[in-house]
């Protein structure tokens, strides 16, 4: 029993976490949350069409340091206290703190179960985590929100244009994926997050006073 408890907190709690204090714990988690609701609020940015913002990274981070189920929290609830705190007179929408959540949830899972550290083994974690958060997260949470949402409500005319000159069909399921991904700049948003990604773990990595331990 105790054996099956141990896998248990090994799982779903990082290996910085368990090593801390519950004061420690604490600190950690209320950190991440409030860079998760600093990253909702003000880190976004336009480049022409192109909204970018840091949310990926935020989620990627908590899972990572915090663990599958304090990265969770930690990013959903950042989520959902950005939109209290600042709605911007904007309508709710719960499957984009679901997917900031999910990140964080994957890439815990991801550092936590796969536990190998050969040589370049961080880069192939992120390289999962990437890919887990671009298929699960950005597709299947986020953009099928979105579709289901203008499904309902009606899609924009910008949308409905620029699917019809680019796919040469009406607005379908894919088509609108391929939209929100490429020409909506989804797609560029995630490869800039991933770029950010690979280059900032390493790094924390390496300050030997984090002593992170994520190799």
């Amino acid at each position: 029993m105790s054996k099956a408890v141990s896998a248990l907190r090994k799982t779903f709690f990082s290996e910085l976490i368990l090593t801390k204090s519950m004061g420690h714990r604490i600190a950690y988690i209320a950190v991440i949350t409030a860079l998760s609701v600093v990253s909702n609020m003000f880190l976004e940015f336009r480049l022409f069409d192109v909204q970018f913002s840091v949310t990926i990274v935020i989620s990627a981070l908590a899972g990572i340091l915090l663990g599958p189920l304090f990265g969770f929290v930690a990013c959903y609830v950042g989520d959902l206290l950005g939109y209290v705190y600042n709605s911007w007179g904007q309508l709710y929408m719960p499957w984009v703190g679901l997917s900031t959540g999910v990140l964080a949830l994957l890439a815990g899972l991801v550092f936590t179960c796969f536990r190998f550290r050969f040589r370049g083994s961080l880069y192939l974690k992120l390289a999962l985590v990437c890919l887990l958060s671009l298929t699960i997260c950005t597709v299947a949470i986020n953009t099928t929100g979105f579709y289901l949402y203008y499904q309902k409500i009606g899609f924009t005319e910008k949308a409905i244009e620029a699917i019809s000159e680019k796919f040469g069909t009406g607005v379908t399921y894919w088509t609108y994926v391929g939209y929100r991904l490429l020409i909506g700049g989804q797609g560029w948003n995630c490869l800039a997050n991933y770029a950010l990604l690979f280059a900032l773990i390493p790094l924390l990595n390496r300050i030997r006073p984090l002593n992170l331990n994520i190799g």
